[in-house]
């Protein structure tokens, strides 16, 4: 059975910075993409970033410039480094997971940004 783990989160003080990681339990096959996501209190759910099996990534804007998104694939993890994080930084992250058939998410980390 597939899990994927989501360790860390938590509180931070403005400006600054966490990272996140997600590790993958189980086996995969082809997985095409990892990404995350966030969800905040009254908000949908929004994309962030993503990763191709090649090394490709995307960003939204909000994050651009302070969010780095990368992947260990012998270790089947994926991390977001967050810096000069913001009170509108909070919510529940997840971590996402595309294969050719399947798409998984992670059980979601809290993370507030506060002083």
């Amino acid at each position: 059975q597939v899990q994927l783990v989501e360790p860390g989160g938590g509180l931070v003080q403005p400006g600054g910075s966490l990272r996140l990681s997600c590790a993958v339990s189980g086996s995969i096959s082809s997985i095409r993409a990892m990404g995350w996501y966030r969800q905040a209190p009254g908000k949908q759910r929004e994309f962030l970033a993503v990763i191709t099996s090649g090394g490709n990534t995307n960003y939204v804007d909000s994050v651009k410039g302070r969010f780095t998104i990368s992947r260990d694939n012998a270790k089947n993890t994926v991390y977001l480094q967050m810096n000069s994080l913001k009170p509108e930084d909070t919510a529940v992250y997840y971590c996402n997971v595309a294969s050719a058939t399947m798409n998984y998410w992670g059980q979601g980390t809290q993370v507030t940004v506060s002083s």
